[in-house]
């Protein structure tokens, strides 16, 4: 018995990578990760990529969601941080008055 031939070589693997470079050091590098990893479990729905890689391809895009929730909240706390800070300083300035 021999495995079916699918038409596309599996993506899940690279998807997963890019997720990982994503959360290690490069936010933006998860957003690689996320498409191809749609990409690849689009095609196995299509029957076009080898079933075998879905668990892989999940992975990579729940990955991928974490690091640009993780990513999202650092801007946010980033922008909120600087805007205290240009308050108090702007206090500051008021009180020397």
């Amino acid at each position: 018995m021999t495995a079916p031939a699918y038409p596309e070589a599996s993506q899940a693997t690279s998807a997963l990578v890019w997720s990982i470079v994503g959360l290690v050091c490069c936010g933006p590098a998860a957003i690689v990760g996320f498409i191809q990893a749609r990409n690849e479990l689009e095609a196995i729905a299509a029957q076009r990529r080898d079933p075998m890689n879905q668990g892989t391809a999940n992975a990579a895009r729940i990955i991928a969601i974490v690091v640009g929730v993780l990513y999202l909240l650092s801007i946010l706390a980033l922008v909120f941080l600087v805007s205290i800070g240009g308050g108090l300083a702007f206090l500051g300035e008021m009180g020397d008055i």
